[in-house]
């Protein structure tokens, strides 16, 4: 494995992080929201038995990646040319979560270079959905508002209100103690994702947790690219598609995935019983890899 900055074509920073095997074919990972390329490294083993190369990178505002102002076109186009750095053509995409609509809208805007596309927990196109909302759990007060803020085009108050929700959830779980930041961050998960998240190690943990709060702006980036109307749309998207879904999930429930199984042309959604919104990645790493390592050409 090895942890890097890569230069981008218009002279940005990207961080990315290598794992699985140099020499196979490239699975380009889009980490969640907010989340970073650390999460990457639980699969770092399965892209090992699956014979592939899992790279990831964070998006602009993660981490040490250079701020910008990021949709979904401009990440899809950042994501090919990271492919270009390592010399390779055809690869696949796997969005997790807020990574999802990043996947889907890389292979609708470069058909020529993704060869398949998994997507997991991934949202669907909120505004479209019934009803219009991201979680199952009743809105609270400040998702309304942002949600209605975005809907009426007032992007800077959006802003504003979203930059104060992440900064108040970093100073809640942000520590110097390792255990203390999982202990934080697992407040309010599902008790099946609490348990997955246990048997890993609470320094690797903290340490993804850090990075994806380092800054507020990814993650404003990323609500407003997908929480709205999505300026690359999943109909486009001609790549073999997986949707992969946890039935126990409240934060990108099935229904997501019904909704995008009728829109994305070929796509197979598949629901894992008993799974939660993080055991639908950190449990099935070697089924996804294995199946999109056998459609990349």
């Amino acid at each position: 494995m090895a942890s890097d900055l890569l230069e981008l074509p218009d002279g940005r920073q990207a961080e990315v992080w290598h794992g699985g095997v140099a020499s196979g074919p490239l699975v380009m990972y889009l980490h969640g929201t907010p989340d970073s390329r650390l999460t990457a490294r639980t699969g770092d083993a399965a892209a090992v038995r699956a014979g592939v190369h899992l790279v990831a990178v964070n998006r602009p505002g993660y981490g040490r990646s250079d701020p910008a102002e990021s949709g979904l076109a401009s990440v899809a186009d950042d994501t090919v040319a990271v492919a270009d750095s390592l010399a390779v053509h055809r690869f696949a995409v796997l969005g997790a979560s807020g990574g999802g609509p990043y996947a889907l809208a890389c292979a609708a805007r470069h058909p020529d270079r993704v060869a398949a596309v998994g997507t997991v927990a991934c949202p669907g196109v909120v505004p479209e959905l019934d009803p219009p909302r991201l979680h199952e759990d009743p809105e609270d007060e400040r998702d309304a508002r942002v949600r209605e803020l975005l809907e009426a085009g007032d992007v800077e108050a959006a802003v504003v209100e979203l930059s104060a929700a992440i900064r108040g959830y970093r100073d809640h779980v942000l520590d110097e103690d390792d255990a203390t930041v999982v202990d934080r961050w697992a407040e309010g998960m599902h008790p099946d994702d609490v348990e997955v998240v246990r048997s890993l190690p609470a320094a690797e943990l903290a340490a993804g947790v850090r990075e994806s709060l380092a800054s507020p702006v990814g993650y404003i980036r990323d609500a407003l690219a997908f929480l709205g109307d999505w300026e690359v749309r999943p109909e486009g998207v001609r790549s073999p598609t997986w949707l992969w879904y946890g039935a126990e999930d409240r934060n990108a429930a099935p229904r997501h995935g019904e909704w995008l199984v009728q829109r994305v042309p070929g796509s197979i959604l598949v629901v894992h019983e008993q799974t939660a919104h993080l055991g639908a990645l950190l449990l099935h790493w070697d089924q996804m890899l294995a199946t999109l390592r056998e459609t990349i050409a």
